[in-house]
């Protein structure tokens, strides 16, 4: 059985159930066993997702999480770069690696302001729920 080993890149723009926070471009790199994921803010239309995504910064908030290879352990991972005080992409990231067993690259390209005022948390869960449905579907059209 011969699997093929394709490199894609896919960029969505995702659009917040709640109408107060501002709608997210993702852009997931599908490598072999791995993910590189990049979310920020999407300025404009849907159309516009892959311009949000050359505008952002990849070195903001970036992690990198493996897969553990334990169930129930805490999967191994570091922050590759960070500005902020916090390891949003890094905790992040190690859910995702947990959750499809796969290396997580992770960039969380959020406004500091935005995440300190109080839908910033909100905002995070809808960024993971975006990623997870978008990783499911990839998964899915994989395996098909």
């Amino acid at each position: 059985m011969t699997s093929e080993r394709v490199i894609s890149v896919n960029t969505q723009h995702l659009v917040s159930a709640n109408h107060s926070l501002p709608s997210l471009a993702l852009q997931v790199t599908k490598l072999v066993d791995s993910y590189m994921l990049w979310i920020g803010i999407a300025e404009g239309s849907p159309d516009d997702a892959e311009t949000s995504v050359f505008q952002g910064s990849l070195c903001k908030d970036w992690a990198c999480a493996m897969p553990p290879k334990t169930p129930g352990t805490i999967p191994p991972a570091t922050s590759l770069f960070r500005s902020s005080s916090t390891d949003i992409a890094l905790s992040m990231a190690q859910r995702l690696a947990k959750r499809f067993q796969k290396q997580i690259f992770l960039s969380v390209d959020l406004p500091t302001t935005f995440l300190s005022m109080g839908q910033g948390l909100q905002l995070l869960q809808e960024a993971e729920k975006g990623i997870v449905v978008t990783l499911k579907r990839i998964e899915n059209d994989s395996s098909s």
